[in-house]
């Protein structure tokens, strides 16, 4: 019984082992590629510094063939003609090929090993990013699905509710009427808690609030703002045909990441992929503990990327 749990703790271990190896296998084999270059690239230096005593060898047997053959005789007295020539140069420079071949050999081997450790890392890696890109187009299929039923069933604004755990609260708020009166009148926002971030919920929406650079304290200009901003990206996605997350990131003074160069909207009228324009999603939210005293406390910005465009633009016909 203890060899068999031996065994079989030795076979996990090892399918363990084969496991990491196997998922860590692009990585090493593009170190090995780069270490075997440098190692081929040492390997051909050392053989050049060998490569004078071949040529050196090479010069001085052509040279004494050629005088064989002025003088018609070896310098052992044999007789030396024309055919004899050939064929003792054609051997000699055989040899020499031969030695160069020898020479350089192991830095070629090494050289050429190598670079097919870095194309097969290549071309694993691309596999990995292709099936990690249909399976991510599958699960934001399913999830837009998903939206699209709950918003049917429930309403846009239920919807966000849920997605973002965002809790509709009335408030009583002192106003000033038209005849200088105050009254107060009850008025229903979206709350948040304190600390609450959209990213939490969404991985590319952000919000919009005191921390960034350009937040007015007047709401009418804060909303004003990112709408224009809206429309800048808008005019880009036209121009060019193509926008990505991080450049709307960069106008809004959001840090990029490493989706943002990946993910974002495409522009074709004849076959559009999505939407066909930008939308920031933008809807105010506020804080549980500024709702009295700061109405408009931020707002959601969630973009409506159509998702990896990099393969979308490398198979779309424009």
């Amino acid at each position: 019984m203890k060899v068999n749990a031996l065994i079989k703790s030795a076979g996990l271990a090892a399918n363990k082992l084969g496991f990491k190896l196997q998922k860590k296998s692009p990585e090493i084999l593009i170190v090995t590629g780069v270490i075997g270059v440098v190692a081929g690239t040492i390997c051909a230096c050392k053989a050049t510094t060998k490569v004078s005593e071949i040529a050196d060898v090479t010069r001085d047997t052509v040279k004494e063939i050629n005088e064989a053959a002025e003088k018609g005789v070896t310098k052992a007295g044999k007789d030396y003609s024309e055919d004899d020539k050939k064929k003792d140069l054609v051997i000699t420079y055989t040899h020499a090929a031969i030695g160069y071949v020898k020479l350089y050999a192991p830095a070629a081997l090494t050289m050429g090993v190598s670079l097919a450790c870095i194309i097969t890392s290549h071309r694993m890696l691309k596999k990995r990013n292709i099936a990690l890109a249909a399976a991510y187009t599958t699960l934001d299929k399913s999830f837009k699905d998903y939206r699209s039923r709950v918003i049917d069933r429930f309403g846009e604004e239920i919807e966000k509710e849920i997605r973002y755990n965002i809790k509709a609260q009335e408030v009583e708020k002192t106003v000033t009427d038209e005849n200088g009166k105050e009254k107060k009148v009850k008025e229903t926002v979206n709350t948040v808690a304190s600390g609450w971030n959209p990213a939490d919920y969404s991985p590319y929406a952000r919000l919009f609030d005191s921390t960034n650079i350009a937040w007015k304290k007047d709401p009418s200009q804060n909303s004003f703002y990112l709408k224009a901003i809206q429309a800048q990206a808008n005019d880009r996605l036209r121009a060019r045909g193509h926008l990505f997350l991080n450049e709307v990131y960069e106008l809004l003074n959001y840090p990029l990441t490493d989706y943002g160069q990946v993910v974002g909207w495409v522009y074709d009228l004849k076959d559009p992929i999505g939407d066909n324009f930008v939308d920031f999603g933008i809807f105010e939210v506020h804080t549980e503990d500024e709702v009295f005293g700061d109405p408009i406390s931020g707002f959601v910005l969630d973009f409506n990327v159509v998702g990896d465009i990099t393969s979308e633009l490398a198979n779309h016909q424009y």
